[in-house]
């Protein structure tokens, strides 16, 4: 049964990324496909300066910015070949290892507990975690906020049945915690920053001392094997881009706002609860993710359990391309 539901959730996506693998195949050869998502804000810096199409010239390979509206999606298109490289959150790379997905980890950022927490309205009467129970509580399912939710519950002595989930992407679950139809909402960065500056909402909980709250570049396996340098000039171009954004946050924040349709405060925001800059996939980053595979099986949100072991590179060459 969750085995077919998991089926159900990822239909409609693998259908979209099939249409997307359709027109991949009149990409001219030598060409890195990159996924992303508009909130990824350092890839999307990346994209307008058009910095990595001019370190990867020389190698004689173009670029090809794909966006998707989530990391679901995302992961569906590098399943079917759509694109080459993708960086997304913690969850979809588990949903998508449990659904028989052939990709490896190739780096990861640096944790951002900040940048993701518990917010309420600012004239809520609930103070604290442990006064979420049996509230409502919006979020978007399987991501690395459910994570957060589940951790911080646990850390208050419940568990997640002791609250009523409301399962909404974050547009909707925004449009939810503004009407009151939520008593909740566990959300992410810029979203987070947006909801806070714009409607004074109120943190009860980030992710500090519960989740760590990484975000991993993947890559197609059979890519990854073949062409370390690409890759490694990605992270090249990845940690200059980063060192930049960290020094100027506020001139990157003018660049991203439009871009993201948020307001340049809001993104400056945002980006100081970041920590940017891609590292190699250690053993301890990997088994702080095994947890959230373990975590997410235990709730029935994935029909078996996974290795994320499985999924991590066979070869010394793409460690050496992250440094």
């Amino acid at each position: 049964m969750l085995y077919r539901s998991l089926l159900r959730w990822t239909a409609p996506l693998l259908l979209a990324a099939i249409g997307l693998h359709a027109s991949a195949q009149a990409t001219p050869p030598h060409t890195l496909r990159i996924g992303f998502q508009k909130s990824a804000s350092l890839l999307t810096l990346q994209k307008s300066s058009g910095s990595l199409e001019k370190r990867l010239a020389p190698l004689g390979v173009a670029v090809k910015w794909v966006e998707f509206p989530a990391g679901p999606q995302l992961l569906e298109g590098l399943n079917v070949g759509a694109v080459d490289v993708g960086f997304v959150g913690e969850a979809p790379p588990i949903f998508a290892q449990a659904a028989g997905a052939r990709f490896v980890y190739i780096g990861h950022d640096p944790a951002a507990p900040e940048a993701e927490a518990i917010v309420v309205p600012k004239d809520s009467p609930l103070k604290s975690v442990a006064e979420l129970k049996g509230r409502k509580v919006a979020l978007n399912k399987g991501s690395n906020v459910h994570y957060l939710l589940v951790k911080a519950l646990e850390k208050q002595g419940l568990k997640f049945g002791d609250v009523q989930p409301v399962y909404l992407a974050p547009a909707d679950a925004r449009a939810a915690f503004e009407r009151g139809a939520v008593d909740a909402w566990v959300i992410w960065d810029p979203f987070l920053a947006a909801v806070e500056k714009q409607s004074g909402a109120r943190q009860l909980a980030d992710g500090r001392g519960i989740v760590n709250n990484y975000a991993y570049y993947l890559a197609e396996r059979g890519y990854a094997e073949k062409q370390p340098q690409v890759i490694q000039a990605l992270f090249e171009d990845t940690q200059a881009q980063a060192a930049y954004l960290k020094a100027n946050i506020k001139a990157a924040a003018a660049v991203i706002a439009p871009l993201q349709g948020l307001e340049a405060e809001v993104v400056e925001k945002s980006l100081a609860r970041y920590q940017f800059g891609v590292k190699p996939l250690t053993p301890a980053v990997a088994a702080e993710q095994q947890k959230i595979a373990d975590s997410f099986h235990t709730l029935g949100l994935i029909p078996k359990p996974i290795r994320v072991a499985d999924a991590l590179p066979g070869t010394a060459k793409l460690a050496e391309a992250s440094r």
